[in-house]
Parts: C-alpha cells; sequence; structure tokens
C-alpha cells in the first residue's frame, strides 16, 4: 500500500513539471514503450548486477550538463570529446542497455521515442529493479545535439563542500531537499578508490585521515586503497547494501561511514542533517522524497531532436 501511496502522490505532481512533459506521451504513438525499456534493463541486470546502478549515474551525470536530452550517450568525433569521455565520466557503463531498447523501440515505432526519455525511463526501472520505488516519468524529451567532454567538469564533484553543492544543485532548480534526496542514490554503485582517496591519506597538514570518517571504516578503506594504489579499478562499494535501493546510506553518514567528502558534506548544515536524519529513520520517507526529485531532476530538458541512433546526432 505504501508503494501505491508513493506513486499516486508522485503523479500528482507531474503537472509541476511543464506542459512539454505528460506520463501518457506515447499512449498513441508508442504504447509498448516502458514495457520494452524495463524488458533492456531486466534482460541486462540478470547479466550483471552493476546495471541498475550505472543506468542511475548515467541519467544523472546526463541531466546535470546540458539538462535530460541524452547528450551523454553521443560518441567522440576525432578530437572533439564528447561528454562520455570527460574524466568524470570515464567510468560510466552500460551504455548498450540503452542502445537495446532504442533498437528494439525503432523496429517497433520508428522515429518516435528519444534517447533522453529511454535513459529517465531506465533509470526509474533501475530503482525499481533493485528494490526501490516505481513511480511515473513523465517523457516527451528531446534529444541533444552537443556533447562536450569539457563540460563534465559542472558536474558535482565527490570533494564538494555543502556550499559547492547547494551552488551546483541552485544553478539547475534544484533545492537542499533536492540534494538530500537524489545523495541517496549512492546506495547503489561503487567507489573508485581515486575519488575518496583524500578523505584518507594526506587529508589534512596535521591530520592523514579525515576526523569526520570512523576509525575502522577508515582503516578499512586504506587496506584496499594504499597510498600509492596500483591496482586498477580498486576501490569500495558506496554502502553496505551497493545492490539493494534502500535507505542505508543515510544511516552509515551518520556512522562516520560515508565514501564521498559530499556525502560527509551533508551533515555540515542544520538542513541538510536534519533530512539525514529523518531519511535515516524513514525509508518510505526518503522513497517519497527521492522520486519527488528524480521528476523534478528528469524533466530539465534542452534538445531538439529525435535521435535515430543514440550515439550520434541525426
Amino acid at each position: 500500500m505504501a508503494a501505491i501511496t508513493i506513486v499516486m502522490l508522485t503523479m500528482l505532481s507531474v503537472t509541476s513539471v511543464g506542459s512539454a512533459l505528460s506520463v501518457n506521451y506515447y499512449e498513441h504513438t508508442c504504447p509498448q514503450v516502458e514495457y520494452i525499456v524495463a524488458g533492456a534493463v531486466h534482460e541486462a541486470t540478470l547479466n550483471d548486477k552493476t546495471v541498475p546502478a550505472a543506468l542511475l549515474r548515467m541519467h544523472f551525470h546526463d541531466c546535470f550538463i546540458r539538462g535530460c536530452d541524452a547528450s551523454v550517450l553521443l560518441e567522440s568525433k576525432g578530437k572533439k570529446k564528447a561528454e562520455k569521455d570527460g574524466p568524470a565520466n570515464i567510468s560510466l557503463h552500460a551504455f548498450y542497455v540503452i542502445d537495446n531498447a532504442k533498437k528494439a523501440l525503432e523496429s517497433v515505432c520508428p522515429g518516435v521515442v528519444s534517447c533522453a526519455d529511454i535513459v529517465a525511463l531506465a533509470a526509474r526501472d533501475a530503482v525499481f529493479l533493485s528494490g526501490g520505488p516505481m513511480w511515473e516519468v513523465p517523457k516527451g524529451r528531446k534529444d541533444g545535439r552537443i556533447s562536450k567532454a569539457e563540460e563534465t567538469r559542472q558536474l558535482p564533484a565527490p570533494v564538494f563542500n555543502i556550499s559547492q553543492l547547494e551552488q551546483n544543485f541552485s544553478q539547475r532548480g534544484l533545492s537542499l531537499e533536492d540534494l538530500v534526496a537524489l545523495s541517496g542514490g549512492h546506495t547503489l554503485g561503487f567507489a573508485h578508490c581515486s575519488s575518496f582517496q583524500n578523505r584518507i591519506h594526506n587529508f589534512s597538514p596535521k591530520q592523514d585521515i579525515d576526523p569526520s570518517m570512523d576509525p575502522s571504516f577508515a582503516a578499512m578503506l586504506r587496506g584496499i586503497c594504499p597510498s600509492h594504489n596500483t591496482v586498477r579499478n580498486a576501490g569500495s562499494p558506496l554502502d553496505s547494501s551497493s545492490a539493494i535501493f534502500d535507505n542505508a546510506y543515510y544511516k552509515l553518514l551518520l556512522q562516520g561511514k560515508s565514501i564521498f567528502s559530499s556525502d560527509q558534506a551533508l551533515l555540515t548544515h542544520p538542513k541538510t542533517k536534519a533530512l539525514v536524519s529523518k531519511f535515516a529513520y524513514s525509508p518510505k520517507e526518503f522513497e517519497f522524497a527521492f522520486v519527488k526529485s528524480m521528476i523534478k531532476m528528469s524533466s530539465i530538458n534542452g534538445g531538439q531532436e529525435i535521435r535515430l541512433d543514440c550515439k550520434v546526432v541525426n
């Protein structure tokens, strides 16, 4: 019943995202769209348990650059490097899931469904397949024609403090509530050593380890990621149940067991700290807030076309 309530309440908020998007956008032009995308995500997840986290992260990284326009899917051309080859996106993967869904959709309703909508739907399905909430995704996004690797610098970095995070989110029309709710996406996935080395080695001139981090947790991370780490792809799960969408991220954050500086930063502002505590206490409060913020974030769009191939402009 709680999950149904979440869906019903989030449907009420869809009207606030603008007339360009609608949950019924493909009702007559491609009614199979959600079934086809969900099938592609499910099939990929059966073969690779890292797919849900990858698809959720892909959606975030797409929306935070030029809006949710699938510019993150475009391939580089010669010296003109695209977003997916920017430093912050090198570890993105599972692009084939979007390609598979697009290919299936093109066979039944050619030239109708945007790659941007597929990415948004796939992120929702990834959350649901991981045990998280289901919600209605407003659709009708258009695909962008520009993708620049240097623009990935605009993504919120794992070393950001609360002021930097607030400014970064505010520039996209997202609030502190959205910041804390969307940070909960770190319940899924994996972090490479390079993204949290700053907390466990040479933290400051006087302290080697971030004092806000639980000492035993820091020791464990240092064992995985020595100061001169040479193990490729070494790192740590983002929380203790990194394949399950739950509120463990917030519980661990309150225990000093978060991975990124940007996670810990949520405890340095009274409003964000209160929200962390609320979400740690109530999984349903977290799910409700996450869905609301996902709809809000995924409604930022600035595309111009419906790509026939998600990797290249028409």
